[in-house]
């Protein structure tokens, strides 16, 4: 037989058997929303019905998290110096695990974006952070991993087929795991998938350093310093400002992240999952999304998101090429169902029940909505193929809406006489600011300029209380035994 033919067979094997083993752990588990009352309904397709064990979490959390704008976006910049989002992120989930996950449990929230409500004891507040969400997830994380993943396949296979074809075969397939299974499924598959994957990328980084007898000589100093200069897509100082905000925002406040978290049992078994994925992110991520991209610089030059499709088409045999390919696939369609599910959470919990209708069939919006989020990510992926970096260019884009959105969260967690209007103005003056940073003057770093955006919605909100509401704000930390009172 044919190495390519086995190599596809073994890619077959491996996403069939990982699609078999999820609908047998969910078959157990109720199949239809029919009969449940509402809350009960977006329990159960939006936090598994509170059944996730620790082992799910961990898995979910990092296989969400790690998808091919990741794995091709972080090798794509070839240098160490982008291992700080991962060493950073530890701390991120540390305090998820310390500080939202008891609160989030506390208020008895489906949603992050209902701990809002409870706290600033209005409705219109949580709506429009769960646009700010949605609008976030829909226009750049979701045709991001479609593009990353699209392009992967392409230079990992030399294949000559256009990038929209791949794109839409991913996202059909990712789009029915989110709607025929809901986040029960999404998790299952996240975490088989997670072995497989992270497995594999330890392979291609042994085989990849093997490649160049592990020797880095030859390569830029600073493609191997730690340390970031001035102009490096990560100066040092910055690790001390916005940096920091960053990663509590994606791993604290974020509904794609945290759904998971928020879909155990107790807080503890919860809490022992964000942890255990803590230590994955520690250990084992960094080399996987630094090293082969720089070993690749060695190899063959500035190739930029080429990178990991290239190095791990070339160091990886033809027959475990096909398994690596079905880890990466699932490692996209996790993403991506991931992002869906929980931006189907948002319209549905924070938006449609409350505007529009409460009184709604669960599973056929979940199933419209995820149509009409899919249909516009496949519409940006040609937009995203013409960036120089997918990182790089995500985060800053997102930095229009993760700092107004942390600020918010910030003030209703620290504070309360609060008026939700003064929340409101001080998420879209921060949307403003930092798009003024961004496209008009910046005079520092973009991540300064994201710890400066925070800061400066946090004190309007604070600011426009007092003057505009006539409301003195009240130190009253969320967690706090009477903070339910």
């Amino acid at each position: 037989m044919p190495l390519q033919t086995v190599q596809i067979a073994v890619f077959v094997f491996v996403t069939a058997l990982i699609g078999y083993i999820t609908y047998v752990k969910c078959r157990k588990a109720a199949s239809s929303t029919e009969g449940l009352s509402t809350e009960a309904g977006n329990k159960e397709v939006f936090l598994a019905g509170g059944g996730l064990s620790w082992v799910f979490v961990a898995g979910s959390i990092t296989l969400t998290n790690l998808s091919t704008d990741q794995l091709v976006g972080m090798n794509g910049n070839q240098m160490l110096l982008l291992a700080w989002w991962e060493f950073a992120a530890v701390f991120g989930l540390i305090i998820l695990a310390k500080v939202f996950l008891p609160i989030y449990y506390k208020y008895e929230c489906t949603t992050t974006t209902e701990l809002l409500e409870k706290r600033y004891n209005n409705h219109h507040i949580r709506a429009l952070i769960g646009v700010l969400f949605l609008l976030g997830n829909v226009f750049i994380f979701l045709p991001a991993v479609l593009y990353g993943g699209s392009l992967f396949m392409i230079t990992m296979f030399g294949l000559d087929v256009p990038i929209m074809v791949l794109a839409v075969a991913l996202a059909v397939i990712g789009a029915c795991y989110a709607v025929l299974g809901g986040l029960r499924a999404v998790a299952i598959s996240d975490t088989y998938s997670g072995v497989l994957l992270l497995s594999l990328g330890l392979v291609v980084v042994f085989l990849a350093l093997k490649a160049i007898n592990f020797d880095l000589s030859d390569i830029p100093a600073e493609r191997l310093t730690m340390i970031g200069a001035n102009d490096s897509p990560i100066p040092w100082h910055t690790l001390l400002t916005g940096m920091i905000f960053i990663q509590i925002f994606y791993w604290g406040t974020n509904q794609t992240i945290t759904q998971r978290a928020m879909a155990s049992p107790t807080l503890k078994e919860g809490q022992k999952g964000v942890f255990v994925a803590a230590v994955i992110r520690f250990i084992i991520i960094p080399p996987i999304i630094v090293l082969p991209g720089v070993v690749s610089y060695k190899l063959y030059g500035d190739v930029g998101d080429a990178a990991y499709g290239r190095i791990v088409g070339d160091v990886l045999p033809m027959w475990l090429s096909g398994a690596f390919a079905a880890g990466l696939v699932a490692a996209v369609l996790t993403t991506f169902n991931s992002i869906l599910n929980s931006s189907s959470a948002l319209y549905v919990c924070d938006i449609h029940e409350k505007y529009i209708s409460k009184d709604v069939n669960i599973s056929k919006l979940n199933a419209v909505v995820t149509a009409i989020f899919v249909l516009i990510a496949l519409a940006l992926v040609p937009v995203y193929a013409s960036t120089e970096s997918i990182i790089n260019t995500v985060q800053q884009l997102y930095g229009l809406l993760s700092m107004p959105i942390l600020s918010c969260f910030i003030v209703g967690l620290l504070f309360k006489n609060v008026d939700y209007r003064a929340a409101i103005f001080a998420v879209v003056g921060g949307v403003l600011l930092y798009a003024f940073f961004s496209f008009v003057w910046a005079p520092l770093h973009y991540i300064h300029m994201m710890f400066f955006t925070l800061i400066a919605s946090v004190l309007l909100a604070l600011i426009v209380n007092k003057l505009v509401f006539g409301k003195s704000a009240e130190f009253g930390w969320a967690g706090s035994s009477d903070a339910l009172a």
